[in-house]
């Protein structure tokens, strides 16, 4: 009797409150982004970035989802999706704007990442988060040249019509938005809450801790590391970033690591480690928002694009440091 309640408690702790959180951030974001666009505030929303999205050639969709990352990735990807679906946003420019929110991610993430490591590795603290938001920032002018490439040249504005059309109130707005959002929100559980149960029981069953674990055995290709350096890199895989962090701290107190070859081994150590956690935790909302093979393709170039640019920071770092 008292397993069948561990049972039952470890599944509404570790499923259906996890789930019901994602539901409802989900559901929040579907709701603003189609409030947002109901009201046309694309274009105020990429100002931030409009010298950019001209560069780039994409649209002002594009700056409106970079502008609300800042705030919630869930909103900034449902924006790009709504587009998507009413064939406002190409599939070039949908994987481009997706990749273009490497900025607001990583500021997303930065109080979390700089409180915990200050105290432990404080300058080396530092220059780890300074190299990943320059391997954000090399990441977002790769995505302008690639729309410079593969984008086609806006056209001129054609001559506006005598009629203008009315902008809705925000009332209007609310009501469309949570029409849209009954409408949508069946299919987003059909595909996200099936997704989520996998990779729950994938979790479960430790299928991502033999493929981290098998990583961690599988190092010798970073024998031009110090060997002391693979604590690091290991705990990073197998455990959490925090646990590599106290790994670097323990290494550096003891004048066993240098600065420079802590920050290397935390970015060598996030090059292998975020793109599993990232696959397992960003599907299945990504599942939620996006068609699911899309959702897949979308993850995967994010994380391929990330960690090419984390490798070149890393890279620069070990020689020039």
């Amino acid at each position: 009797m008292e397993h069948h309640l561990s049972d039952i408690t470890s599944i509404f702790v570790h499923v259906l409150l996890p789930l019901l959180r994602l539901c409802c951030f989900i559901a929040l974001g579907l709701f603003v982004a189609n409030v947002i666009e109901s009201l046309n505030w694309s274009d105020k929303l990429a100002l931030l970035v409009r010298p950019l999205l001209r560069a780039g050639r994409l649209s002002t969709t594009a700056g409106a989802s970079f502008s609300l990352a800042f705030v919630s990735g869930v909103s900034a990807n449902t924006l790009l999706a709504e587009a998507y679906d009413q064939g406002r946003m190409d599939r070039r420019e949908l994987f481009l704007a997706n990749l273009f929110n490497a900025v607001p991610r990583f500021f997303l993430h930065l109080p979390t990442v700089f409180f915990l490591t200050v105290p432990m590795i404080k300058i080396g603290a530092v220059f780890y988060v300074l190299l990943t938001l320059a391997a954000s920032i090399l990441q977002t002018l790769l995505v302008v040249v690639g729309g410079r490439l593969l984008l086609a040249a806006p056209q001129a504005a054609a001559t506006p019509l005598p009629v203008k059309r009315g902008r809705p109130s925000l009332k209007e707005a609310v009501e469309k938005g949570l029409r849209r959002l009954k409408k949508r929100l069946g299919k987003v559980l059909l595909f996200m809450v099936p997704i989520y149960l996998l990779f729950y029981l994938l979790n479960t069953y430790g299928f991502f801790t033999r493929l981290e674990t098998f990583l961690a055995d599988h190092v010798s290709f970073l024998s031009w590391l110090n060997p002391k350096s693979f604590g690091i890199i290991v705990f990073m895989v197998t455990t959490e970033f925090s646990a590599g962090v106290a790994a670097a701290s323990a290494l550096l107190a003891a004048d066993s690591l240098t600065v420079q070859e802590v920050v290397l081994a935390l970015l060598v150590g996030n090059i292998l480690a975020t793109p599993i956690r990232a696959v397992r935790h960003q599907l299945p909302y990504y599942s939620g928002i996006y068609a699911p093979g899309l959702a897949l393709q979308l993850v995967l170039a994010g994380q391929g694009v990330r960690t090419l640019c984390v490798a070149v920071v890393a890279w620069c770092w070990y020689f020039f440091a």
